[in-house]
Formats: structure tokens, sequence, C-alpha cells
């Protein structure tokens, strides 16, 4: 039998609406900044209520037209930039991570371990060991200022891979045999069997690495110079020059809020299966 306690239910609660509170109001802050004019928000003390400027400052933040002294690019465009880069960048690393690891469980050759724990060390490799010659080597063939060169270096994930491996040596022998058996293929076995149990993680894995290549900045910081290729990250640190005055710091606001909707629509609208990916033990 459960006990009820209201004192310690009531504490709880209260600490959940504090957090909350925390992590809301400065999302809301950056909210009622994105619909107040430049003067109104380097004011004191900064309104703490909507203004009327809601839809001036996000059509001037989409298309570019504010009067800052900063960049100006279009937030549509650099939005677009980070949705190609974020879902080329996700669905790279599962792919290539998915056949990674279905290499590495299910084919005998020589080495396959030693491939196995070459790929696993790359996590102890910090991004700036790495970051230098990837530069090079993308500088040589000529993939600055593309598509390419924002996703093609980060596509490839030890971490992915490991993941994948793990999941696979839980799935049972019998299949293996069974698919055999049918005359099934390596490539109709991993079609038919090893991807259909694995869509719970691949979904899990899709959010976190949609996540993580809408925020790169460090590497799209080096590669890009057009500012037609800029993602919206770097985008709006672009758009702050220098003193308050020399910024308008509602366009910038309004571009924040715009750059945060996109991947939390993601994990809204995969929350089940992302939560079900990582708590999901039936195997």
């Amino acid at each position: 039998m459960v006990e009820r306690r209201p004192l310690a239910t009531f504490i709880s609660h209260l600490v959940l609406v504090l957090g909350v509170i925390v992590v809301a109001f400065p999302l809301y802050i950056t909210f009622v900044a994105s619909t107040h004019t430049a003067r109104d928000i380097v004011q004191a003390p900064m309104p703490l209520l909507p203004g009327p400027h809601l839809l001036e400052n996000y059509t001037h933040a989409i298309n570019g037209t504010g009067g800052g002294s900063a960049s100006t690019a279009p937030v549509g465009r650099m939005m677009f930039v980070s949705a190609v880069s974020a879902l080329v960048i996700a669905i790279g690393k599962i792919a290539i991570s998915l056949l990674s690891a279905f290499a590495i469980v299910y084919f005998r050759f020589p080495g396959r371990m030693f491939f196995f724990w070459a790929i696993f060390v790359t996590l102890m490799l910090p991004v700036e060991v790495r970051i230098g010659p990837t530069y090079q080597v993308v500088s040589d063939l000529g993939m600055l200022n593309t598509y390419a060169g924002l996703t093609v270096p980060l596509i490839a994930s030890a971490t992915a891979t490991f993941l994948f491996r793990q999941f696979f040596l839980t799935v049972p022998d019998e299949l293996v045999e069974a698919a055999r058996v049918d005359g099934a293929g390596p490539m109709r076995f991993f079609r038919d069997v090893l991807l259909p149990l694995s869509t719970t993680s691949i979904a899990a894995l899709f959010v976190i690495q949609f996540i993580y290549g809408w925020n790169q900045y460090l590497w799209p910081l080096l590669v890009t110079t057009d500012e037609s290729m800029y993602p919206v990250v770097m985008g709006i640190k672009r758009m702050i020059s220098g003193g308050d005055a020399a910024n308008d710091w509602n366009i910038v606001m309004a571009t924040a809020i715009l750059a945060m909707i996109p991947p939390a629509l993601v994990v809204l609208l995969m929350q089940h299966w992302f939560v079900k990916g990582l708590v999901d033990t039936e195997k």
C-alpha cells in the first residue's frame, strides 16, 4: 500500500514548478525582447510583457531586412542550411553506424575487433585534435562553403556504432539461423530483421544527432565565409557586432526563438520513440 504524504507531495511539486520557472524564464524574456524595438530592450528596466512589434520583428529576421551594422543574412536561409546539415548529419551517422555495427557483429574477417576498437578509440580524441587536419582536407578538396563541407566530416559516429553493436549482440542467434534456413542473404536479414528491431534505437539516435547537427557552431565557423551558407546558430553570433547600441537585439532575439523551434518540434513529435528507445529493454 502506498502511503500518502501531502507535505512530501507539495514539496516535490513546488521543486518541479521552481525548476520549470528557472528554465522557462530566460525563454520568456527572449520572446518578450523579440516583440519590442531595440530601443525598448536596452532601457532599464526592460519591459516584461510582450510588445506590439512581434510580426514586424520576425518578418525582418526571416527576410534579413534588419537595420543593424552586423550581419543581416536572412534567417529563413540560415534555418534551411541548418535543417539540411542536421538531417544529413543525423541520417548519415545512423546509416554508417548501422552498417559498420552490422559488419562488426555478423561478419568474420581478419582484424574485426581491431577495427572496432580503432573506431571506439576515436571517442577519446577531443574535437580540437581532429579539426585542424580535417579542415586541411576539406580545403584541399574544395569543399569550403558547401553542404558537403558542413556535413561529410561529421557523419561518422563512434558512439552510434558502439550502441548499435551492443544492440545487435543481444539479437538471438536463432533469428540468424532462421533467416539462413529461409534463404535470406546478409542484406535481406539486415533489412527485414535488424532494421525493424532497431526502430526505437534509430529514433532515439535521430533526435540526439539532429540536435547535434543543428547546434553546430565551431565547425561551420571554420568552413563557411559566405553568408548564404551560415547555419542559424552561427548567424546569431554574426548578428552581434559590438555594443548594445550597434545591435538590433529585437532581431537577434527573434532569430534565437526561430532557431529553437525546429529542434523543439523534433523532440516533441518524437518524444515517445525517444524515451522508448532509451529505456526499452525488450528484445
